[in-house]
């Protein structure tokens, strides 16, 4: 038995919040991370998106596991999220045909998202369904929040402003390097060099509590 099925229902959920957090932690997705993150409310479309199809397929292929023949389980796996993918694209036409536009092809990309192909291969075709929406809704929440990290420091350095509205003095000079694909670069490395930090300073604190306990 994996230690993954061992593991408490809270742990499932909060484990792809910090400790195995898809961006920071795993590093995967890159494309979406770096390329739609120019804009805060980019960055949290994009992760909700994802969210909702790592969660609704993890649940799909969680409940025909047991009915999907292992050769052809991956063509499966596939026709699944793209389903789900297909519908997330609609909606989001639907509500905002400008999200659409400056999402671009990122919608459609997200059927080869390493993140999501990979807990349904490894983590939903092995467990049961409630575990599976909730490793699905953790590792979806910390990718939006890994995304968000990055979309709401782009868009105030480089357009002094979150969400649209101004947060600077008029006199403020933007950092237009910051929504170039180069920021996408410098900001992503700068939250990885805060995040190993934060933990590396918990894992230090946990080996001087371990003698004590």
């Amino acid at each position: 038995m994996s230690s993954e099925v061992m593991t408490s229902p809270t742990d499932e959920f909060l484990k792809g919040l910090w400790r195995e957090n898809p961006v920071f932690v795993q590093v995967l997705g890159m494309c979406p991370v770096l390329a739609v993150t120019n804009s805060a409310i980019n960055a949290l479309a994009m992760g909700l998106a994802s969210t909702f199809v790592l969660v609704m397929a993890n649940a799909a292929v969680s409940t025909l596991r047991n009915f999907i023949p292992k050769q052809v389980r991956i063509a499966s796996y596939i026709l699944i999220i793209a389903t789900f993918v297909t519908i997330v694209e609609y909606v989001i036409q639907a509500m905002s045909l400008e999200l659409h536009k400056a999402l671009g092809a990122f919608i459609s990309l997200i059927v080869v998202n390493c993140l999501i192909l990979g807990r349904a291969e490894a983590f939903a075709s092995k467990n049961t369904v409630p575990r599976a929406v909730l490793d699905g809704l953790g590792m979806g929440l910390g990718f939006t929040l890994a995304l968000f990290c990055l979309g709401s420091v782009r868009e105030i350095l480089g357009s002094g402003a979150l969400f649209g509205f101004s947060i600077f003095p008029e006199g403020y000079q933007p950092w237009v390097i910051m929504i170039l694909p180069s920021g996408g670069f410098f900001t992503l490395g700068a939250w990885l060099l805060i995040f190993n930090a934060f933990a590396k300073r918990r894992a230090a604190r946990l080996a001087r509590q371990e003698p004590a306990l």
